[in-house]
Order: C-alpha cells, then sequence, then structure tokens
C-alpha cells in the first residue's frame, strides 16, 4: 500500500470499510485540490491573462492524466460532475442519433448500477426496446449472451466493469472483442474500476467509458466520460443541457479546475501505484476472509472473477443489520449499495443472481483502497459471536 494518513481521525472513530460507496481523499490529491482552490484559482475560459491560461494548461493536463489511463486521447475526455451524469450522458445522449437511423434497441443486464437503469427505464418509456441479460449465478454476465441479444437495429450495448454490490468483474473485454462486427456502441460503466483493472478499458472497441472521481481518492462531485473515437469519428451524443459549449460543446457550464486537476491526479497515481495497490487489495481480502473464517462466512460472487477491493457476504443466522450494529464501534461497512440503502428493500442484483432468501437479508459489503486500514478480525467475530449466543 502506499504511504498516506490513516482514514481514521481519532482513535475512538471505526475504521472505514465502506470505499465503494466513497473513498477519502488521497493526501496528495488534496494537496493539488487546495492549490488550485487557493492559488491558481482561475476560469479556463478565461484566456485573456495569466490566470486563464494556466487554469487552462491544468484542465489539459488532467485529461491527459485520465486519457492515460485507459490509452485514450486528450480529445476524447469529456468532464463531467460524476459516473451518474457520464452513465446519463452516454446513454441518453444518443437517443436522437437512434431514432434518426432506426436504431432502437439497447442491450444491458440486470446487474447494473441504478445510474444506467435509469437512464434505460426513461429510453424505454420513450419507444425504445430495452434488453435486460439476467446474470450467471456467480454475478457476472455471459459474454455469449450480451452478443446474441444484439440486433441489426441495436444502437448500444452497456455493462459495468465491477459491480459495486459484489465486486465481481464483468467481461468488458470478452464483449469487446464479440461486438467487433456490430455497429453497436459499446459503453461501460467504470465508477468502480477505473484505475484499479486497467487491460479491458484499452480496448478500442471500448466507446464509451463513465468515471467517478469519488472512488478514486479524488473528490465528489467530479468525473469524466471519455468518448472514444472510431474510425475518425466520436459517439455521436447530443448535450442534455445547454449554455457555454464547454466540453466539446456536450457538457456546458464553467469548468471545476481544481476538482478537474485531482482526478487528474488521482487519475496519474493511481497508473503508477496500480501493481502494489492490487497487491495490497488482495492482501487485505485474504487476512479479513482468513480472519473471519470461524463464522463459515458465505461469499458472494464467484471467487475467479471477483475484485479483489470489495467483499460481499453474509453470516449463517445473522441479517445484516445484527451484523452492521455488532461491528458499529469497529467497522464502517455496508447493507448493500449506499445511493439505494435508504430503501431497505433487498439488492437487485444478489436477486438477480438467485441467492436464497436468508443470504439476501443477510448480505454486507466490506470494500477498501489503497489508504484503508486493517480490521480487528478477532474483535470482529467475537462481536457477532456474542451476537450469536442471544
Amino acid at each position: 500500500m502506499s504511504p498516506a494518513a490513516p482514514i481514521r481521525d481519532e482513535p475512538s472513530r471505526a475504521i472505514y470499510l465502506d470505499c465503494a460507496a466513497t473513498t477519502p481523499l488521497d493526501p496528495r490529491v488534496e494537496a493539488e485540490l487546495i492549490r488550485y482552490l487557493r492559488e491558481d484559482f482561475g476560469n479556463a475560459g478565461s484566456r485573456t491573462h495569466v490566470y486563464g491560461r494556466a487554469a487552462r494548461r491544468a484542465v489539459e493536463r488532467a485529461r491527459d492524466q485520465v486519457a492515460a489511463v485507459v490509452a485514450a486521447r486528450r480529445g476524447e475526455v469529456i468532464f463531467t460532475s460524476g459516473a451518474t451524469e457520464s452513465n446519463n450522458l452516454a446513454l441518453l445522449g444518443l437517443e436522437v442519433f437512434g431514432r434518426e437511423h432506426g436504431r432502437t434497441h439497447v442491450v444491458s443486464s440486470k446487474i447494473e448500477h441504478h445510474a444506467v437503469l435509469e437512464p434505460l427505464s426513461a429510453l424505454e418509456h420513450r419507444g425504445f426496446e430495452v434488453t435486460l441479460i439476467e446474470p450467471e449465478p456467480g454475478g457476472w454476465t455471459d459474454p455469449r449472451k450480451m452478443r446474441d441479444a444484439v440486433r441489426d437495429d441495436t444502437l448500444l450495448v452497456s455493462i459495468m466493469q465491477v459491480n459495486n454490490e459484489t465486486g465481481v468483474l464483468q467481461p468488458v473485454g470478452e464483449i469487446a472483442d464479440r461486438l467487433k462486427d456490430s455497429e453497436a456502441f459499446f459503453h461501460v460503466d467504470a465508477a468502480q474500476g477505473f484505475g484499479k483493472e486497467l487491460e479491458s478499458l484499452r480496448s478500442a472497441r471500448v466507446d464509451l467509458i463513465s468515471v467517478s472521481g469519488h472512488k478514486l481518492c479524488a473528490p465528489k462531485g467530479v468525473g469524466a466520460l471519455i468518448c472514444r473515437r472510431r474510425n475518425g469519428e466520436r459517439p455521436p451524443l447530443l448535450p442534455l443541457l445547454f449554455g457555454g459549449g464547454q466540453e466539446l460543446g456536450v457538457r456546458p457550464g464553467t469548468l471545476p479546475v481544481a476538482l478537474i486537476v485531482a482526478l487528474g491526479k488521482a487519475a496519474e497515481l493511481a497508473v503508477e501505484e496500480r501493481d502494489e495497490r492490487w497487491r495490497g487489495a488482495c492482501e487485505m481480502r485474504a487476512r479479513i476472509l482468513e480472519g473471519l473464517g470461524s463464522l463459515k462466512p458465505r461469499v458472494h460472487g464467484e471467487n475467479e472473477r471477483v475484485f479483489p477491493y470489495i467483499l460481499n457476504l453474509s453470516f449463517p443466522g445473522l441479517d445484516s443489520e445484527t451484523v452492521i450494529e455488532a461491528w458499529a464501534d469497529l467497522v464502517a461497512v455496508s447493507d448493500g449499495a449506499a445511493c439505494t440503502s435508504q430503501s431497505y428493500t433487498c439488492s437487485h442484483v444478489l436477486s438477480a443472481m438467485g441467492l436464497p432468501e436468508e443470504r439476501l437479508a443477510g448480505a454486507v459489503r466490506l470494500s477498501w483502497c489503497h489508504l484503508s486500514e486493517s480490521p480487528d478480525t478477532a474483535a470482529l467475530v467475537d462481536a457477532l459471536e456474542r451476537r450469536l449466543e442471544t
């Protein structure tokens, strides 16, 4: 793991293990953020003075840093407020092109984030046909089923890189290979995996990539949509907002220079330290599973396809609320997707995987990053054993 300040601010606070919801700021990223908030605060659209020109240079450098993660070009990066906006722009921005060319069919999966499922639902209400593929029991989507669902009138195929609840890596590279003879655009929601798993997103067949800064130890409120050129042409997106003409006319508004610079720095560090971080994440996963072994945890998601930064599991005889309450002073974890936890409904992802009711009710998610501390697994086991005895 990279040297950095621990996540906890004081000894009494629980260790933070909910990085799939949001990550802490890397101190090196924070330093860049503060500099461009306090000192180099110019508007990147102001070309008549040194402050504006310095801001523009910083934005273009960040564009290079983000592009480098997926082997894209500077001009293919559009900055947004995060992956949710990027997903909406990718899916809804193609609507007019699809109508004009008689391509009103979209293929995706049942385990996507709601930031993809809800825009797809909006397209469906506007007359598009949406095919959602069932996942395999291990939590991944079969590339053959995805390709078999593609038709001559398919506008878009959309799949996530890493499932935000189970951590299962989706076969993005295999899907990309199977789409080489199709005109359909290929979109990947890379909110969880951008900068962590690199190779699949570097395929030239991936047209659109959604990025979120706050899942990469950058601030909340910044992200990107990477629009890779195919045969020299960008995907024909139309803007969802109007006024200003920034970001190739696709995403208007004054650029948040400090946030963009911070995202660029986080992207650069992620590539430089990728192998070290990956090893550290694998070691963290192994330590936690070994430490909790006496409780016989049931891991949700196929082990051979799992992303080492996320662990979704349940314990026999315990529901998720009991586990989270028992661990409240020890670790901060989630009962699933933080974006929808207020609804208190079982995960649509785990349900689609066909898990039995007791595992749905008991599922908890632990997730970490290169800044995370290891939890005291003996204390975690003791806390749950006390609950099992009552």
